[in-house]
């Protein structure tokens, strides 16, 4: 054997598997629900909710975004496809029916599934996208698995993500996924259609989104008749992913173990992003946000935020400006110098009531339990020294 030092290993979808700590793993509605009774597929579940475990076990957290809502509600109410009236009473039922089989697919391996439903708001709207966060957080703290669907139930076409795809890239970005697993029909991108083009060449790694590439998406799942997504709105969602540092793999699901497969190399396109979630979710609140008041610290606050602490609400000593949680605020030092900016954990109006107090004063301070930071360190981007 040569002594030369080994290339390193071009990246794949198993090595972005290997090295994800937090996953996203979205399954569509094609996958399953199963026969004309549009039941749920207990023995692809099955294998799926194994793949999960076999993560968990690893010390990874995984979020699953799931379909199948609607398909399993109109099958119990026996009706087709509807109005929107009809869509929103399917899902109504249909939820129950989907966290019965996540709950009875996970419980074998001991464990928990939570019910998340979302609507667009959810993710655009700061305040809410702060509580959805933090809720997601304490889950996966407790080594539960959420469930992830639209708020079919109350959402309309105004406030729709449009397909759990986009859903799925939402989630990984609200939760700074490292990778999004979207698992289709398909192993992955490839040059034109195969289902037409027999000379379609795949493609296992995808290292930019240019006109060229998203050129190459297909149509929808039609043959299925109970999806709503394509390889067009995979590529949109890997687009969203990107953008907020997190790697997007398109894999088959179509046979039992389907993360397992693409653990052992199994053909995928991994689309990769230019950089890690913190990093990008750093570069949004710094570049993307218009700061709408002034937090003013005392010097060993100041000092406290330089080595990498968050800021409590005792070392505030003024807030200007009206804003609300969520919102982002510049960071100002004793001196008047420019410290960064941050996302608040609290209104202009309570953040007042609480600075210069310590943090077992905040309950009593506002009448409720909120955060002990005023702003933590993970939403923070301080200014360079």
């Amino acid at each position: 054997m040569s002594d030369a030092p080994a290339l390193p290993q071009r990246p794949g979808a198993a090595s972005a598997l290997a090295g994800a700590r937090r996953i996203v793993v979205k399954i569509g509605s094609a996958l399953l629900i199963q026969g004309q009774a549009r039941g749920v597929a207990r023995d692809w579940l099955a294998a799926l909710a194994a793949d999960i475990a076999a993560l968990r076990a690893e010390g990874r957290q995984v979020i699953v975004v799931s379909s199948g809502a609607v398909a399993l509600g109109r099958g119990r109410l026996g009706v087709a496809a509807g109005g929107l009236e009809d869509k929103q009473a399917a899902a109504a039922v249909g939820q129950s029916l989907l966290m019965h089989a996540w709950e009875e697919a996970l419980v074998p391996h001991g464990l928990v599934a939570a019910q998340i439903l979302l609507t667009r708001d959810d993710t655009e709207r700061r305040r809410r996208w702060l509580n959805a966060r933090a809720t997601v957080d304490a889950l996966l703290g407790h080594g539960v698995v959420p469930v992830v669907n639209e708020n079919d139930t109350v959402a309309t076409e105004e406030i729709r993500y449009g397909d759990n795809d986009r859903l799925a890239a939402r989630a990984a970005q609200l939760a700074r996924a490292d990778l999004l697993v979207l698992l289709s029909d398909v192993d992955g991108l490839y040059s034109a259609d195969p289902r037409h083009d027999p000379a379609a060449r795949h493609l296992p790694v995808v290292e930019s989104l240019g006109p060229e590439v998203l050129a190459m998406a297909g149509g929808a799942n039609a043959g299925a008749g109970v999806g709503t997504g394509g390889m067009a709105t995979k590529l949109a969602a890997a687009q969203i992913a990107r953008s907020a540092g997190c790697a997007t793999v398109i894999a088959s699901g179509l046979a039992p173990h389907p993360l397992k497969a693409v653990a052992e190399g199994a053909a995928a396109t991994l689309i990769t992003a230019p950089s890690g979630p913190m990093q990008a979710y750093k570069q949004w609140i710094a570049g993307s946000l218009a700061p709408a008041g002034t937090l003013v610290l005392d010097a060993g606050a100041a000092q406290a935020l330089a080595s990498g602490k968050s800021l409590l609400p005792s070392g505030i000593t003024a807030v200007q400006g009206g804003f609300e949680k969520g919102d982002c605020v510049r960071l100002s030092g004793p001196d008047g110098a420019a410290l960064g900016v941050g996302l608040a954990a609290y209104p202009a109006e309570d953040m007042a009531r609480i600075r210069g107090r310590r943090s077992d004063e905040i309950e009593a301070m506002l009448g409720y339990r909120g955060p002990a930071v005023a702003i933590h360190r993970d939403d923070m981007v301080l200014e360079a020294r």
